[in-house]
């Protein structure tokens, strides 16, 4: 059987599900076709700053995912070498808290999304293959559980299939032309959380190399993430690794002290971060497919969410001109290139499995002591700042200037602050390289 449609979309998780909103908004015939049934889990740290709760809105979920019941998160809290910053965001198009809403809620409200937008979501259904005409991507070939093929053609195919993306692998744009190794693992559970005095605050705890989070989030539970050193998950054995980093965070372990575990673990070792190409004659790559950071900053998800509905609006108007229709993906690639590179860099700086640096001390020292400056550096995770607008080079001078004083000449110390201030200065070389 073959059908035609205006837009394809492959996967209806959350960079598919908002590419088709936007494109079934301006009137295209849209089909999003996933291997999955709704609700369904996926594995994902899943945590919204006020920034992604917006895009929530700009999609028409948000009513559906507050209906799920997360709290909401009004207070971030960092804590680490014993100072605790603590701030409230500064509001996002009138949003001022974040969310952290289990998978197997969030995907089906914004697949319902879809559908209300009048997009079809097909469940249940694999591609098994692209269709190419002179060139170009022209559609899917697809296989439902009960083994009826059939050919979706369009001039559009999103790949919105994740980091091992079908798409990517089938146009040859499985292969990042940037990267950067993780160096942390990722284990998390849920647990039962009675503590109704800590469910507002999404909390974050650093001890030696080790990090952990707890997002209080929906039904009850609170998800508790620790991201050890990746090689102390080598063994194979993630329930003796999570516990073991919850041993090594005294403040994370009191935060559970009433709480208990109502999940088993799951983990990954493999956090690379990636840019792929990610548009072409005929085909475009959202979400993880074609862009991914380290969880450490959780901003997966707003992403996928935000540069799938701004996919879908770029081309709404050019899919049946191809020419104009790869000049809109491009411009639309570039556009995520320009935006995501800086926090990119940032959290890959984030994501050594250090223990903390002088300068991070400072930094949590000035963040404590200054109010406007901690919520200033939340707003660098709500994406309202760059990073570079609040780490500047100058507070990073005067972060140094106040640890020198501190240590009073110890060598090892001054060695540390000269390699971190050098990583930096390096950093921002190679950032205004690649923007042009």
């Amino acid at each position: 059987m073959t059908e035609y449609v205006d837009a394809v979309v492959v996967g209806a998780r959350c960079a598919g599900s908002a590419a088709a909103v936007a494109l079934a908004r301006a009137g295209r015939r849209v089909v999003a076709v996933d291997s999955a049934t709704f609700p369904s889990d996926t594995l994902s740290t899943h945590l919204l700053f006020a920034g992604g709760v917006a895009e929530l809105a700009a999609i028409g979920a948000l009513p559906r995912v507050h209906a799920l019941g997360p709290p909401r998160l009004t207070v971030a809290e960092m804590t680490g070498a014993g100072i605790t910053v603590r701030a409230r965001y500064t509001p996002v198009d009138g949003i001022d808290h974040g969310l952290c809403v289990r998978r197997t809620g969030l995907d089906a409200a914004l697949t319902d999304t879809a559908r209300e937008a009048g997009a079809q979501v097909r469940e249940a259904t694999k591609v098994t293959d692209l269709l190419w005409d002179r060139g170009r991507v022209a559609g899917v070939r697809t296989r439902d559980r009960g083994g009826r093929e059939r050919e979706l053609r369009a001039p559009l195919v999103v790949g919105a299939d994740g980091r091992r993306s079908t798409v990517a692998r089938a146009v040859g744009a499985e292969r990042p032309y940037r990267s950067n190794p993780n160096q942390r693992a990722c284990l998390f559970a849920y647990w039962h959380d009675p503590d109704s005095d800590q469910r507002s605050v999404a909390a974050q705890w650093r001890a030696g190399s080790d990090l952990g989070t707890a997002f209080p989030c929906d039904d009850g539970l609170v998800m508790v993430l620790v991201m050890p050193p990746v090689e102390r998950l080598r063994d194979g054995k993630p329930a003796a690794a999570y516990a073991e980093a919850l041993d090594r965070l005294p403040g994370l372990r009191h935060r559970l002290r009433h709480c208990a575990q109502a999940t088993k673990v799951r983990s990954t070792r493999d956090t690379t971060s990636y840019f792929r190409r990610s548009s072409g004659a005929g085909w475009a790559l959202p979400g993880d497919s074609g862009h991914f950071k380290d969880p450490v900053t959780a901003q997966g998800i707003r992403d996928a969410l935000r540069y799938g509905r701004l996919l879908g609006e770029a081309v709404a108007a050019a899919l049946h001109d191809p020419a104009e229709l790869d000049r809109s993906l491009l411009r639309w690639e570039r556009r995520r290139e320009r935006e995501c590179l800086e926090v990119y860099q940032w959290t890959n700086g984030l994501a050594r499995a250090e223990v903390m640096s002088p300068l991070e001390v400072e930094f949590y020292r000035a963040a404590a002591a200054d109010e406007k400056f901690a919520r200033h550096a939340l707003d660098v995770f709500a994406r309202t700042r760059r990073p570079g607008e609040v780490f500047t080079l100058r507070r990073n001078l005067r972060l140094a200037t106040a640890a020198l004083r501190r240590v009073r000449g110890r060598t090892d110390t001054l060695r540390t602050i000269a390699a971190e201030l050098r990583r930096d200065v390096q950093a921002r070389r190679a950032r205004t390289a690649l923007g042009r």
